[in-house]
């Protein structure tokens, strides 16, 4: 069984999916850090994209998630921190655009939800990836708490960041989600939406579960 939660960025899926993931003892799938991983092959092909391409067919990347962290692996190697760096942030957008990347990141999850219960975040898992899912959700929130969660995030790490260049970059990155050529953010027909704005993170949670519990028992 697969269930699914799209939104766009800042929305609360990844934190949300995980927290269901433990709360339920459910498999986790976090797309985005697929799409960071192949980031990372672009970076080190120096964004040639012909190497690129060649790069990411030769090497093996795997992903598991093991004491409540989603971690990933190229050639039996953890990237599970790498693929958390600025530069890698800056690329992915550009990357995750590439209907080539989409077609392979889109692979790797199909292939490992055959058995067992996974709930997987993302923003077009819904509607291309995983059409036929049998829960799908679609979290959004508006621009402004989108980029203060996100901004109270990574303030830490990152000193000088400020709240105005948090909320640009998810503004641009609405953009090229909604406009991309290569299967677009979208809310899936058959999606339940939850706008987490005015919601607790317990809240968002605990609506999930239970529409995750009621599917369970039938």
């Amino acid at each position: 069984m697969i269930i699914v939660i799209d939104g766009p960025a800042g929305s609360g899926k990844s934190t949300t999916a995980r927290a269901v993931a433990n709360k339920l003892h459910i498999e986790y799938i976090d797309s985005g850090a697929l799409y960071r991983t192949a980031t990372l092959l672009y970076i080190e092909a120096d964004r040639d994209r012909d190497t690129f391409f060649r790069l990411m067919e030769q090497k093996d990347i795997s992903f598991r998630y093991e004491n409540q962290k989603f971690c990933v692996f190229i050639d039996g190697q953890s990237v599970t921190d790498d693929i958390r760096t600025p530069q890698v942030a800056e690329y992915v957008s550009e990357v995750a655009a590439m209907p080539r990347v989409r077609a392979f990141v889109n692979n790797l999850m199909r292939k490992v939800v055959i058995d067992g219960v996974y709930i997987a975040e993302g923003r077009d898992l819904g509607t291309a990836v995983f059409p036929d899912a049998e829960l799908k959700f679609f979290m959004s929130a508006n621009l402004e708490e989108r980029a203060r969660r996100r901004f109270n995030e990574r303030k830490a790490d990152n000193p000088k960041l400020t709240f105005q260049k948090v909320k640009e970059n998810i503004a641009q990155r609405d953009q090229q989600d909604s406009k991309r050529e290569a299967d677009p953010l979208k809310k899936a027909d058959d999606a339940i939406e939850i706008d987490t704005t005015n919601l607790t993170f317990e809240q968002q949670v605990n609506q999930i579960c239970l529409e995750v519990k009621q599917r369970l028992t039938n």
